[in-house]
C-alpha cells in the first residue's frame, strides 16, 4: 500500500486528469464533436504526423488492440481516408498513409483542437497562459522519465532569485523529512544573505544547477579566513539524485577553492544525513570534530568535516 503522502499525490493527479478530460471531451461519444471517437482520432493524427506507418507501429505506440485498430482502418479503407502500400524494407508488412481526403480530416480534426483550446483560454490572461504553459511543460518533463534522465545538468552562477530558492528548498525537504525546526531555515537564510552582503567573486562562488531550465541542485564556497574555504548548503533536489550530481557540485568546489589558492575546505553537517556524508568521504574528506546538539530541535550529531587542499 502506498504511503500517505503518495495516496495524496495519486488522488490529485486523479482529479486533475478527471478535469482535463471533461474539458477537452475525451469521453464524449464524438471526439471534438466531430464523426469519428477519440481512437479514431489518434490514428488519423499520427498518419497524418507521421506521413505513414505500418499498423504494428500503432498498435504499439498508441496501445490499441490490433483487432480493434483492424476495424478503424477498416472503416477507414470505405470512407477512403487511408491507403496501404507494400513496405520497401519488409515485403510482407504494409504501410499506411492518408489519402488526400483523409489529410483533409486531419486538418479539420486540428482546427477544430484549436479552437476548442481557444475557447478554453479566452478568460486567461498572459501571465496566466505563461503559467499554464510552464505547469504542462513541467508535467510533461517530470512524467518522461527517459527525457527527464537523459538530459545531463548544467551548472551556472547564482542569479537574482536562486539563493531564495536555496533557501525555501533547503527549509523544506529538511522540515519535512526529519522534523527539523524554523531554526535550520533561520540558519540556511544567515548562510545565503552573508553570502551576498559580502560576496567576493574571486574567492566564493555559487552553483546552481539547472535541467530543462529547471533548478535542481546548488551549492556554495564561501571565505573562512585564514585560506580555509567553507562548502556551504549542498543540495539536490529529490527527483535529481542518484545521477551522480551531488559528487559534481562538491567536485566544483574542490577544483575552484585550489585554483583560488585556499590550503584547506571544511564543512559542518550532521551524521544522520548519509548520503551527503559518503560524498564527502569519497571526495577525500576527513572527519575533524563532531558534539551532540539541539539546534534543530531533535538531538542531531553535528560534524565538521576537512580536506587538505
Amino acid at each position: 500500500m502506498p504511503e500517505k503522502r503518495d495516496l495524496t499525490t495519486i488522488d490529485a493527479v486523479r482529479a486533475f486528469n478527471r478535469l482535463y478530460t471533461d474539458r477537452i471531451g475525451i469521453l464524449d461519444r464524438a471526439y471534438l464533436k466531430a464523426n469519428c471517437t477519440l481512437a479514431e482520432a489518434r490514428v488519423i493524427y499520427e498518419l497524418g504526423a507521421r506521413g505513414q506507418a505500418s499498423a504494428a507501429e500503432l498498435v504499439r505506440d498508441l496501445y490499441l488492440d490490433p483487432a480493434y485498430l483492424s476495424r478503424i482502418l477498416k472503416a477507414f479503407r470505405v470512407k477512403k481516408l487511408v491507403e496501404q502500400t507494400r513496405d520497401p524494407a519488409d515485403g510482407r508488412s504494409q504501410l499506411l498513409a492518408l489519402t488526400a481526403g483523409g489529410m483533409a480530416e486531419f486538418e479539420a480534426l486540428a482546427n477544430l483542437s484549436r479552437e476548442q483550446l481557444a475557447t478554453m483560454l479566452e478568460e486567461l490572461g498572459p501571465a496566466e497562459r505563461g503559467t499554464l504553459v510552464e505547469a504542462m511543460a513541467t508535467i510533461s518533463r517530470l512524467l518522461d522519465g527517459d527525457r527527464r534522465n537523459a538530459v545531463p545538468p548544467v551548472l551556472r552562477p547564482h542569479q537574482p532569485g536562486d539563493l531564495g530558492w536555496m533557501v525555501q528548498s533547503q527549509a523544506e525537504f529538511y522540515t519535512r523529512e526529519f522534523s527539523w525546526n524554523d531554526q535550520f531555515e533561520a540558519l540556511v537564510s544567515d548562510v545565503a544573505s552573508k553570502f551576498l552582503a559580502n560576496f567576493d567573486a574571486a574567492k566564493e562562488r555559487c552553483w546552481i544547477a539547472e535541467r530543462h531550465g529547471v533548478r535542481i541542485g546548488s551549492i556554495l564556497v564561501m571565505n573562512g579566513g585564514d585560506g580555509v574555504a567553507k562548502l556551504r548548503l549542498l543540495y539536490v533536489d529529490e527527483a535529481a539524485r542518484g545521477l551522480g550530481l551531488g559528487r559534481l557540485l562538491v567536485d566544483q568546489c574542490i577544483e575552484f577553492a585550489r585554483r583560488s589558492g585556499y590550503r584547506r575546505m571544511t564543512l559542518w553537517t550532521n551524521d544522520i544525513l548519509h548520503a551527503a556524508r559518503h560524498i564527502y568521504i569519497k571526495a577525500g574528506f576527513r572527519l575533524d570534530s563532531e558534539q551532540r546538539h539541539t539546534l534543530f530541535g531533535p538531538e542531531l550529531n553535528g560534524q565538521t568535516w576537512a580536506l587538505d587542499l
